[in-house]
């Protein structure tokens, strides 16, 4: 099987082929770090309204008048949301705004459908008319989840996931954000897993971005370690799996913005990681976690997210961390592609990581040396980087073979962009973190 990248004026062009017996499926005619030719064509939405600093969330009552809110439905995750006096404070802002509200707790990571549809139900009978997500991104990915359905009552909120029914209206949402990672309190993505199947399914459209998101960097701080890395990973992520796509975007602006996200967010991470409550750095975090995935550091280019689809494999099989399956699945990925455009891969080594060529340095090994350096960041972090690291164990030739299928929609797909993989190219991936 082959597939060709669309072509594009003085862009490189990419031929697609799954070599049976290669690392690498992909292989270019030609690439070039910079190209000259002219900006290319892009569209920008990001509706949401940010409150940001110390304290922020004392403003939640006067952003949901703001934006005709009148009956909240608070959708929150653990008793640590409710210990902290986070719930509190937040429902009493509401109390002062003069706004009716309920709470909904118990959301868990990797947000199960099943969760969702009983907030749909009590949402439905509350009569919100405004849905409030105080979390990280299972809560928000819910939060939307349960937005959609109350909106479309007559709709089974998993059509809109299994993409049988299309949506076309919305509840008011709002995020208040205790987890830097996800981004989806800008994004317009959301996740769910089916439990009664164990399927990961996203979905996007516009509609789902948050009105407001209120974001105070001081709510991150009682983070366990492992959720602090996941998050940072998870941000790295979103804006890698724009930065890698074929015919890498021309424009330059956007190049520097994903590259400069991705330094500050490895060099806060590092101190983050050793210090949770340096407001400077969790800062950097959460801020670098929302632009990472409002389509920002991707404009003028086209999303990959081959890795997320990878790891949403991964969390619905064995419940895994979504961070922990990305940090395993990225650099197994960017080794099998790596010739698909091995001067992208060195230019973000030496844009990102400062690496410098060596005497007589091909693009390739260059780029390979981008990859190890990224795998022991990883490592640095105390980050999984293969399936025994992430907890699941060796897995047998027959679990990685329901690992590609499940990717690939049970054949009915290719995966990604910036090198399409397909049943076979993906189960290789799989394999090489089998260990």
């Amino acid at each position: 099987m082959c597939f060709f990248s669309p072509i594009r004026p003085l862009a490189m062009c990419a031929q697609v082929c799954y070599h049976r017996r290669r690392k690498s499926a992909c292989a270019p005619f030609r690439t070039q770090t910079r190209r000259t030719h002219s900006m290319q064509a892009f569209e920008f939405y990001c509706p949401t309204k940010i409150y940001f600093g110390k304290g922020a969330e004392a403003r939640v009552g006067e952003a949901v008048k703001h934006f005709g809110g009148t009956k909240v439905f608070i959708v929150y995750g653990g008793h640590s949301a409710v210990k902290s006096g986070l719930i509190a404070r937040i429902e009493q802002t509401l109390t002062d705004a003069g706004l009716e509200h309920m709470s909904f707790g118990g959301v868990q990571p990797n947000p199960r459908l099943s969760h969702a549809r009983e907030g749909v139900q009590k949402a439905l009978a509350f009569g919100a008319d405004f849905i409030l997500g105080v979390g990280g991104g299972s809560v928000m990915d819910t939060s939307k989840a349960i937005a959609h359905g109350v909106a479309n009552p007559e709709t089974d909120i998993w059509d809109f996931w299994s993409k049988k029914a299309a949506l076309t209206k919305t509840s008011k949402l709002g995020a208040v954000l205790t987890i830097s990672a996800a981004g989806s309190e800008t994004s317009d993505s959301a996740v769910l897993t089916n439990d009664e199947t164990t399927l990961k399914r996203g979905l996007n459209t516009d509609l789902q971005r948050p009105l407001f998101a209120i974001m105070d960097p001081e709510l991150t701080y009682t983070l366990p370690r492992y959720q602090v890395g996941c998050g940072v990973v998870d941000i790295m992520m979103h804006t890698l799996e724009r930065y890698f796509n074929p015919g890498h975007p021309s424009n330059r602006m956007t190049d520097e913005i994903a590259e400069g996200l991705l330094r500050t967010v490895i060099d806060a991470g590092r101190v983050a990681m050793q210090d949770s409550h340096n407001y400077d750095a969790m800062s950097e975090i959460m801020w670098a976690g929302s632009l990472s995935h409002n389509n920002l550091t991707g404009l003028g280019g086209v999303k990959d997210f081959s890795v997320h689809q990878f790891g949403h494999e991964l969390s619905g099989m064995f419940d895994a961390a979504h961070g922990a399956t990305l940090s395993v699945m990225w650099p197994q990925w960017a080794r099998y592609v790596v010739d698909t455009d091995p001067a992208r891969f060195a230019h973000y080594g030496e844009a990102v990581w400062r690496l410098t060529r060596k005497d007589g340095e091909s693009d390739r090994d260059l780029a390979l040396r981008a990859i190890d350096t990224t795998e022991e960041f990883f490592r640095s972090i105390d980050m999984p980087t293969t399936f025994t690291e992430l907890g699941i164990g060796v897995l047998s030739e027959e679990q990685l073979r329901e690992l590609a299928e499940r990717c690939t929609f049970f054949h009915t797909r290719v995966v990604g962009k910036f090198c399409p993989l397909d049943y076979d190219g993906i189960l290789a991936v799989y394999r090489m973190a089998n260990k």
